[in-house]
């Protein structure tokens, strides 16, 4: 299978920009996966505070202002992934 084959490009040249943009990409993927692990890791402590001090596991106002802040900076399809965000670094409510 050629580079041509696999980026669906028409010429050499677009396939090699195609490859190093899909390198990026790549890396980029894998720095979030990082973030969002982490930013899991810092919200079991916040939630283990909480709970220890006698509140309750996920604070509901907390929550929408991180919604309004990602539907602010990415519209629509933000609020998806700040929801997806929530459930992972929460767990399902």
């Amino acid at each position: 299978m050629t580079a041509l084959d696999v980026t669906g490009a028409r010429t050499a040249e677009a396939a090699d920009v195609i490859s190093g943009a899909r390198e990026r990409i790549d890396a980029l993927d894998d720095r979030i996966i990082g973030l969002i692990q982490e930013r899991m890791a810092v919200s079991a402590v916040v939630q283990q505070a909480r709970i220890a001090s006698g509140g309750r596991r996920v604070n509901l106002s907390r929550e929408m202002e991180i919604l309004g802040h990602y539907s602010e900076a990415l519209g629509k399809p933000g609020t998806a992934l700040a929801m997806t965000l929530l459930e992972l670094c929460r767990g399902r409510i």
